[in-house]
This record gives structure tokens, sequence and C-alpha cells, in this order.
């Protein structure tokens, strides 16, 4: 069994998020990256399907070189080898078209991202990838068993639950709760140091979409503490400020 996992370079949840002068660039100075947890899911979850020597994964990442040391963090987990393409990911449809250039005759019996990367939110690089391998693609998978041939995947849906059953090769992004969370021991690290690390040019592609401008949100106003015996006040604050009642 063969399995590719997307990861994705984001910034780490308790980064400030800053722009350029004109809101257009991501401002990335003294930033700290880290491999997208949700990444980390998928990868966790392909580690657990392989144990025992019944396959090999590979990671790929659309990225320039800085961020090889969140690919060898993903080896170290666990990956057997990697592949970064030299680009700047401009977007999510640009990132599929490239992973999709890489896997199309590669014979993965799975691709496995992340339900979405913690810095765009988009969750889009998995379907666009189904498309672009015409492969059944299953978004937000909370749940992932093999058998044999078979996968029996689990997706929460609005009321309940949703069982699918596809036969490989197929594409799947896995929310929180699908596997838990690697850590890299001693071994994995010194290993991921030797582990082969592809780089590969991006392929040529027609740009569709432009970022115009990034806008923060707005700062939270101050709070008011109603003390609790006084409902009057707080009913008038609601009604008369807040325009909720």
């Amino acid at each position: 069994m063969r399995i590719l996992v997307c990861i994705s370079n984001v910034p780490d949840t308790t980064t400030k998020i800053t722009f350029n002068s004109d809101n257009t660039e991501f401002n990335s100075s003294g930033v700290q990256f880290i491999l997208n947890p949700y990444d980390e899911v998928a990868l966790s979850k392909a580690i657990d399907l392989c144990e025992g020597g019944k396959g090999t994964i590979t990671v790929i990442h659309v990225g320039e070189a800085s961020t090889e040391p969140t690919i060898r963090k993903a080896l170290a987990i666990g990956a057997d080898d990697a592949v970064r393409i030299d680009a700047t990911p401009s977007d999510a449809y640009f990132v599929a078209y490239q992973i999709a250039a890489y896997a199309k005759d590669k014979n993965f019996d799975m691709i496995l991202t992340g339900r979405e990367s913690i810095d765009y939110n988009g969750a889009q690089v998995a379907a666009m990838l189904g498309e672009f391998l015409d492969l059944p693609s299953i978004s937000i998978i909370k749940k992932l068993d093999l058998n044999g041939n078979k996968a029996t995947l689990s997706r929460e849906i609005e009321g309940g639950k949703e069982i699918v059953e596809v036969e490989g090769p197929f594409v799947a992004s896995c929310a929180e709760g699908v596997a838990e969370w690697k850590i890299p021991n001693m071994r994995g690290i010194m290993s991921a140091r030797t582990k082969p690390l592809e780089v590969l040019a991006a392929q040529s592609l027609e740009t569709l979409s432009v970022v115009e401008k990034f806008e923060t949100p707005t700062p939270r106003g101050a709070v008011k503490m109603v003390d609790a015996a006084n409902v009057s006040q707080l009913v008038d604050l609601l009604h008369n400020e807040a325009k909720v009642i």
C-alpha cells in the first residue's frame, strides 16, 4: 500500500498576524511556522494504516526551500520520503494542480489531506485533487477503516453521520478524531535527516485568482459588567445598545 499525504506550512496559532503596508501580502517576518495540525492528523492516520510494514508514506508539499524544516518534521513523525514542489503556493487551485501533476502516474492507493489549513481555512484542496485525478473524494472524515481494497469512512453531517464505502484509490480530507497525533521520537528525528526529499519544479499554470487586500477582524469592544441582580439594566443594554432583543 502506498499513501500520499499532503502537508502545508502554516503560522503557529500564537502568531500575531500582520500584513505589508498596502495589505496585499502576509508579513512573514519573525513568524514561527509549523506543520498544519490537520495534516498531522492525516499523517498520523497514514502511519496507523502502514504500521507493521503494511505500506509506505510519501508526504508532499508545495512551497519554497524555507519550508523544509516542516517537511523534515513530517519525516521525523514517520513518513518514509518527501517531495517538495518548488513554488510559492498562490491559492488552493495552484496547490491541488501541482500535487495532482505529481501523483497522476504514481499509483497511490490513497491520498490524504487535512480538512483545511489553519491559515486560510479554505478546505478546497482535497476536492480539487479528486477532480484533477478523476478519483472519489470524501471531505472532512472522522473515521477511516480499511478492509482489503475497500475503505469505510465516516463523516459528520447535519443531524447525524454519513458512512461511505469506497474502493481505492481515493482522496480524503481528515478532521480531528481520525487518529491520535504522533510525537516524533529521537530515532525519528535522527533518521529524518537522511530520508529522501525530492525537489521538483512546478508545472506552469494560468493564474485564476489574485489577492486584492487582506483585512484583520475588527477589535473586540470593551466588556460591560452587569450585576447579576440588576436584571433591568441587562435587559436595557441588550435591547437598546446591543439590539439583540
